[in-house]
C-alpha cells in the first residue's frame, strides 16, 4: 500500500481515497477529477494537487512553507508561480482574488480553504478472490521479459545528490532499453514513485511488468556505495541483491556491471547468447555525465523555468565537452520538445537544435537521442517520411524508446496517417503510462481521431490532454477543433477563448506558419477553427 505523505503533521496524499462536495463542484481524489455542476473541468495536476492540500487541510490556516512541501516536494519556486497556482485553483472552482469566497489569503499569515465542505469516504473494494480496485487497472503482462527500475533512494544525507542516485538509476535505464528482447518501463513512469514507501506488487501491477529493481546510493568524497535488488513483481521474493564500493572514476563499468547482473537474473541463457555492450566511457566523461543528469532531472518536471534552467546546464555541457555527443542530442531534443509543449521559441533557437542534432549523430551515429532530435527536426518542417526514418533509426537503436515511439506517433498523426499514429502513440503509453509526456500524446491521438473523422474520439482525448497539463496549448487547439467538428459550436467557442488567453498570439496564419500539419491535414484541421470562430 502507498503511505501517505506528511508535511509539518498535516496528511498530504493517500488512502482512503475521498470526495469532496462545495459550492456546486465536487473533487474525486482517487480520479483526480474536479466537476463544476456535474460538468468536467480541466484542471492542470499541480493546481488540483494544490486544492486538494487546502481542502483537505481546511481547519486550519497553511504556510507558504506547507504548500512548498506538499505540492513541489519542497522545491523553491517563485512568487509568481504560487500565485499563478492559487489563482488557477480559484478560477476553476468559480473564486477569484477579489471575492476570495473559497480560498482566502492573510497577509503574512497563509492561505486557508474556507468553503463549506461535505466529505465522503469512497468504499474500497475487498481482496477476499475478488480483484480490488487498483487490481482492475492493473495493466496486463508483455509476451517478454519485463522490468521497471525504480528511482534509487539517496543516502548521502545531502538533497543536492539526488539527481546523483537518479543518473545512476537512468543509466541503467538506458542499458536494460538496449536489450531488445526485454520490456523496460521508460523513466518518466518509474520516477512518479520518487520517495514513496511502495509495495512492490502494486509497482508491478500499476506498470504491468514482472520484475522490478530498487537500489540505493550513498556518495562520500570520491567514493560510491550502489546496492540493488531485483524484485520478482508477482510474489515480491527477492530474486537477486548485490552491494558495491567504487571510486567515483569507475561509475560507468558499476552501471554496466548492474545491467549485466540483472539480465543474468531475469534470461540468462539470452545473456549468454549476446551479452550486454559496454558503453565505453572513460572517467573523463565524468563531468559531463554528472551535468547531463543535472539537466535531465530538471527538464522532466516539465515546468517553464525548470526547462530553461536545464537547457541552460546544457548549453554549458556542449561548451565545456564539444565532442560529447548525449549533450549535443540531448539539448537539441529539449529545444525542441520545449516549443512543442507551448513555450514558443524563436527560429534561431530552433535552427541552433538542428545544427545540434546533426552534430549528435555526427559525433556518435549510435546516439539514438541524436536521431530522436533529427526527427523532430524533419517533423517540425513537415518532411513525415524523413522524420520517420530518423525515429525509427533511434528505435532500432533503443527498441524501449518510448519517446522515439510517440514523436513518430505524432508526424504520422499530422500527416493524415492515422491508424498507424495511434499504433505508435499507444505502444508509447504502455512503456511509460505515468509519462509527464503523455499530454502531448493525447492531444496527438486526438489529431489523428480528428483527421479520420472520429470527433467525439477526439474531443476525449484533448480534454484528456488538458486536464493533464492545462497550460499545453497543443491540447487546446484540438480540442477547440474538435469540438467545433463534432457540433458543439458554443463549447468551441468557450474553448477558443480560453485559448486566446493562454496563447493571445493564436490565429489561422500563427496555426499555419506554427503548427506542423501537412497541406492537407492542415486544411482539415483549419476548417474546425474557422466553425470555432477563428480568424
Amino acid at each position: 500500500m502507498i503511505l501517505p505523505r506528511v508535511f509539518a503533521g498535516l496528511t498530504i496524499r493517500g488512502a482512503p481515497k475521498l470526495l469532496f462536495s462545495f459550492n456546486n463542484c465536487s473533487v474525486d481524489t482517487d480520479r483526480r477529477e474536479l466537476r463544476h455542476e456535474g460538468e468536467l473541468r480541466p484542471v492542470e495536476p499541480q493546481v488540483f494537487d494544490l486544492l486538494e492540500f487546502l481542502i483537505k487541510n481546511r481547519d486550519r490556516m497553511v504556510s507558504r512553507d506547507d504548500l512548498l512541501a506538499a505540492v513541489w516536494n519542497g522545491r523553491i519556486v517563485s512568487e509568481s508561480t504560487l500565485a499563478s497556482r492559487i489563482n488557477a485553483a480559484r478560477t476553476a472552482i468559480g473564486d477569484n482574488g477579489e471575492d476570495q469566497r473559497l480560498i482566502r489569503t492573510v497577509l503574512r499569515k497563509g492561505i486557508r480553504f474556507v468553503g463549506a465542505v461535505r466529505e465522503e469516504e469512497k468504499p474500497v473494494v475487498a481482496t477476499t478472490g475478488v480483484a480490488t480496485e487498483q487490481a482492475r487497472f492493473a495493466l496486463p503482462l508483455p509476451d517478454r521479459p519485463s522490468v521497471a527500475v525504480l528511482p534509487f533512494s539517496n543516502m548521502s544525507g545531502d538533497s543536492e545528490q539526488d539527481y546523483f542516485a537518479d543518473g545512476i538509476c537512468e543509466d541503467i535505464i538506458t542499458g536494460l532499453s538496449k536489450l531488445r528482447w526485454f520490456f523496460v518501463i521508460a523513466r518518466n513512469s518509474t520516477f512518479i514513485y520518487k520517495g514513496r514507501a511502495v509495495d512492490i506488487r502494486q509497482v508491478g501491477r500499476e506498470l504491468g511488468v514482472r520484475y522490478v529493481l530498487e537500489g540505493s546510493v550513498r556518495k562520500g568524497g570520491s567514493r560510491v556505495r550502489v546496492t540493488a535488488q531485483l524484485i520478482d513483481g508477482a510474489t515480491g521474493k527477492h530474486l537477486w541483491a548485490d552491494h558495491y564500493d567504487r571510486d567515483l572514476t569507475d561509475i560507468f563499468a558499476l552501471q554496466d556491471e548492474i545491467t549485466k547482473k540483472v539480465v543474468a537474473a531475469i534470461e540468462p541463457k539470452l545473456l549468454e547468447a549476446e551479452g550486454i555492450r559496454s558503453q565505453n566511457r572513460s572517467p573523463e566523461d565524468l563531468d559531463a555525465w554528472d551535468m547531463l543528469i543535472r539537466a535531465n532531472s530538471l527538464f522532466w518536471r516539465l515546468t517553464k523555468d525548470e526547462s530553461q534552467a536545464a537547457i541552460a546546464i546544457l548549453k554549458q555541457v556542449v561548451e565545456r565537452h564539444p565532442f560529447y555527443a548525449p549533450a549535443h542530442g540531448m539539448l537539441a531534443f529539449m529545444l525542441l520538445v520545449s516549443r512543442q509543449g507551448g513555450w514558443h521559441l524563436m527560429e534561431p533557437q530552433i535552427a541552433q537544435a538542428t545544427t545540434l542534432a546533426a552534430r549528435a549523430v555526427e559525433l556518435d551515429d549510435s546516439d539514438p537521442w541524436g536521431h530522436l532530435a533529427l526527427g523532430f527536426v524533419a517533423f517540425t518542417r513537415r518532411q513525415t517520411d524523413e522524420a520517420v526514418e530518423e525515429f525509427q533509426r533511434a528505435l532500432d537503436l533503443n527498441p524501449n524508446f518510448a519517446a522515439a515511439y510517440g514523436f513518430l506517433g505524432c508526424a504520422l498523426a499530422f500527416d493524415g496517417r492515422s491508424d498507424q499514429a495511434i499504433d505508435h502513440i499507444e505502444q508509447a503509453i504502455r512503456m511509460s503510462p505515468h509519462d509527464p509526456q503523455n499530454a502531448l500524446l493525447n492531444a496527438a491521438l486526438a489529431a489523428a481521431h480528428y483527421q479520420a473523422g472520429r470527433y467525439v474520439e477526439a474531443v476525449g482525448f484533448g480534454r484528456k490532454a488538458i486536464q493533464q497539463r492545462f497550460e499545453l496549448t497543443n491540447g487546446h487547439r484540438i480540442y477547440v477543433a474538435s469540438l467545433a467538428q463534432a457540433g458543439q459550436i458554443d463549447d468551441a467557442r468557450s474553448a477558443l477563448a480560453r485559448l486566446q488567453e493562454l496563447h493571445p498570439e493564436n490565429s489561422i496564419a500563427w496555426i499555419e506558419r506554427n503548427v506542423p500539419y501537412t497541406p492537407g491535414p492542415m486544411a482539415k484541421f483549419l476548417e474546425g477553427f474557422r466553425k470555432a470562430g477563428l480568424r
